[in-house]
């Protein structure tokens, strides 16, 4: 299955080539090019956003910032978070197909990968690390897929994560630029966060906090 998304996937990085799309992907060109296909630009940029997130080959946020400029701020949000969700529900399906059911058994205790792990402390994992932009959205996808979240918790993580980025891009345009040191200190502070906060909970099995995140049952 993995072969085969990989190489629809090649093909249809190849077909939107072979149709004009910029390889220097900047914001300016993606739009102009985007304008130029009529009907078809936002399908076009829908595919763009879905090969992102699944494959990786084109960084989403140019094409966030494209999709403003092309589209305007509502509509261009829209069909970006659209097709980043579609990728990322792809991705999920891919890592949840071929990982899930090897992992449920070898961390059957696990608040993760367990076949009852927790879905609140998962949810908001996949909630916070969308907001960051350093993080790759298929990485997260992938991992999310082996871990316990039901599929519709996921999509509405990834969604409610990414749209307030999403929407700041389309609307920046051609100004969209990241602070490389507050985008480091965000994700590190992050990954503090994420990492620490979990041997909290172990150590405090029965707090209140515990207790909210269903992790205080017995496996």
């Amino acid at each position: 299955m993995a072969a085969a998304v990989v190489l629809v996937m090649a093909m249809l990085w190849l077909v939107l080539r072979q149709l004009g799309m910029p390889a220097s992907l900047s914001p300016n060109a993606l739009s102009a090019w985007l304008n130029g296909q009529d009907a078809w630009g936002p399908v076009f940029l829908f595919l763009m956003m879905v090969l992102a997130v699944v494959v990786g080959p084109i960084p989403t946020l140019p094409v966030s910032a494209a999709s403003g400029l092309a589209y305007g701020v509502l509509a261009g949000t829209l069909l970006a978070a659209t097709g980043a969700l579609a990728g990322a529900m792809i991705a999920f399906a891919i890592a949840r197909i071929l990982g899930r059911e090897a992992l449920k058994k070898k961390l059957s205790t696990s608040p993760v990968f367990a076949s009852d792990g927790s879905q609140r402390l998962l949810f908001w994992v996949v909630f916070l690390t969308r907001l960051i932009p350093l993080f790759s959205f298929a990485l997260i996808s992938y991992a999310a897929g082996v871990t316990a979240i039901h599929g519709w918790r996921f999509a509405v993580a990834s969604l409610l994560g990414m749209l307030p980025m999403t929407f700041v891009f389309a609307g920046l345009g051609t100004t969209f630029e990241l602070n490389p040191l507050m985008t480091v200190a965000a994700a590190t502070l992050v990954l503090v966060v994420m990492t620490l906060f979990p041997w909290y909970l172990s150590q405090r099995p029965g707090s209140s906090l515990a207790r909210w995140l269903h992790l205080d049952s017995k496996r």
